[in-house]
């Protein structure tokens, strides 16, 4: 079943975006069995079920971190995350930035964008954004790059309201990749969930985030 869903959505993407595969709960037999279908990317929330699950799979997968991040766990995953979707304030990317220095690493990163009508997500706003992105600070911060967005739409069965909030982040972002710097190379947009990645695809998505399609719903 993991193998065929897999597939399917792989064809839906259809190149167009990189499918990232949300493990978080799952057991680690349950990875290894989407790893053998062909997955690569697997994105967790937790720091401390990354890093456990981590040495359990072979070295080529990419662990991407999508949940809130603290700054006193990134040290956890710094030597080997390949990608933080939830930067949401400069002391954490200073601190990202820290922690990869110590293991001679350069972490790529996405500022998460606060797009959704729900108190209970994190985000920056997109002023927020834009200060970061033009802080002297950022000179400073040799070991992480920031390769683009992240925005998680509100949990609603509204579509319009789905499409406008990722229209926005895609208009954002766009608006954004013409910045330059040397730590701002913009490329990824990560929007779209198991209800919602068929939208954000049409809306420009570069990365979508898939768990319960895969894996059925969380226990």
């Amino acid at each position: 079943m993991i193998a065929e869903t897999i597939r399917l959505i792989e064809n839906e993407l259809n190149g167009k975006a990189k499918l990232i595969a949300v493990t978080k709960t799952k057991p680690v037999a349950l990875l290894r069995e989407a790893y053998d279908a062909g997955c690569r990317r697997f994105g967790e929330n937790k720091v401390q079920e990354m890093a456990e699950k981590q040495p359990q799979l072979p070295a080529d997968v990419e662990w991407h971190l999508i949940g809130h991040l603290q700054s006193n766990k990134v040290k956890y995953i710094a030597p080997f995350v390949a990608l933080i979707h939830s930067v949401d304030s400069m002391k954490l990317l200073q601190e990202i930035n820290k922690q990869a220095a110590k293991q001679n690493r350069i972490i790529d990163c996405l500022l998460q964008i606060y797009i959704a009508d729900e108190e209970t997500k994190f985000g920056l706003s997109p002023e927020e954004a834009e200060t970061i992105l033009n802080a002297p600070e950022l000179n400073d911060l040799r070991n992480i790059r920031l390769i683009g967005l992240m925005g998680l739409a509100t949990n609603t069965d509204d579509e319009m309201k789905i499409r406008q909030e990722f229209h926005g982040l895609k208009q954002l972002f766009d608006k954004l990749a013409t910045l330059h710097h040397p730590q701002v190379q913009f490329r990824e947009l990560s929007m779209g969930m198991s209800s919602d990645y068929h939208i954000a695809l049409e809306e420009g998505s570069t990365m979508v985030r898939v768990g319960s399609a895969i894996f059925g719903n969380r226990s």
